[in-house]
């Protein structure tokens, strides 16, 4: 069970820690590697791994004028979920305020992590920054080290394919609809929570009732514009189905963009549920059909084609 501290009050920690920092978008193979070291260090040195995350994005309370706002893979809530999923007990995160971007990253250091979090060693990705304007770098750890009595370890970049995994490669691959690319650069298939909404009952009138996802993060990134086999755990049971990801050409004018999933085999009320979109595969992009009985065939073959491709899975 993780525990999650959003208050440097809160903190009781009774010995030593080891620590990482970072935004950790996506909580990547990249991430991954960093997280199972830094458990391993925790046993072999009888310290407390914790992990300290962000939020909001350093990006968006830092944003420029007219700069395009960042996308996010994970909301702080998927973050945490998935700190769990990789065994992480302590987690603390940061609320990152304009303020908080102006500290120095020696106070930082000093101030935070060494006083607070009782750091003994810290574990950093290969280009880990941090502090005000990231002054801060493996450098300048290493510089105090000493005197604050505590070890510096670096984790080298994940490479694939002779790719360095990022969370930024991992967004272009999503809206390239790369999503082979970014799950295995994920290591795990790419995710989007909502909750249902009652739409307007059209797929259910076509003979494909849809469930209508409500997405309420406006920075969540999403795959592009197409139609995806997805998958969903509802009530202890995985389903399978196709999602639509897109303006609903057919029927709208309007550039809005909506999730609509059709699930295979289910019967069951989701309005107003809290559901867990997984992207399995990208099937093919969106288009506007010039009748209802083109969209309905091309729906009929589309879901042909994912009962099939479910083998694989």
């Amino acid at each position: 069970m993780i525990k999650v501290y959003r208050n440097f009050n809160e903190l009781d920690f009774d010995k030593g820690t080891v620590l990482t920092v970072g935004t950790f978008d996506g909580v990547h193979k990249g991430h991954q590697v960093i997280l199972k070291k830094l458990l391993e260090i925790g046993k072999a040195e009888s310290l407390i791994p914790v992990v300290l995350t962000i939020d909001p994005h350093p990006q968006i309370v830092l944003k420029k004028e007219g700069k395009n706002p960042v996308m996010l893979l994970t909301t702080i809530e998927e973050r945490i979920l998935l700190f769990e999923k990789f065994g992480i007990e302590n987690l603390f995160i940061i609320p990152f305020t304009y303020e908080f971007s102006q500290t120095p990253p020696d106070a930082f250091i000093k101030e935070y992590l060494v006083d607070k979090f009782l750091m003994k060693k810290i574990l950093i990705g290969y280009d880990h920054m941090f502090g005000r304007n990231r002054e801060g770098n493996k450098d300048l750890l290493n510089q105090l080290s000493s005197t604050l009595n505590f070890g510096v370890d670096k984790i080298d970049a994940l490479i694939e394919n002779d790719t360095t995994v990022s969370s930024t490669k991992i967004r272009t691959a999503l809206i390239n609809k790369e999503l082979e690319s970014a799950n295995k650069m994920l290591g795990y298939d790419y995710i989007i929570n909502g909750i249902v909404d009652k739409g307007e009952g059209r797929g259910r009138t076509l003979g494909f009732p849809t469930a209508n996802v409500r997405i309420d993060n406006i920075n969540k990134q999403f795959p592009g514009v197409g139609v995806y086999l997805v998958s969903s755990e509802i009530n202890g049971r995985k389903y399978y189905g196709m999602a639509n990801l897109g303006t609903r050409p057919t029927f709208s004018n309007n550039n809005r963009i909506f999730l609509e999933v059709y699930y295979f085999d289910l019967d069951l009320d989701l309005y107003d549920k809290k559901i867990s979109v997984s992207f399995l595969k990208f099937i093919r992009d969106e288009k506007k059909f010039t009748t209802v009985g083109e969209l309905i065939n091309q729906i009929k073959n589309d879901e042909l084609y994912c009962r099939d491709l479910i083998k694989r899975f």
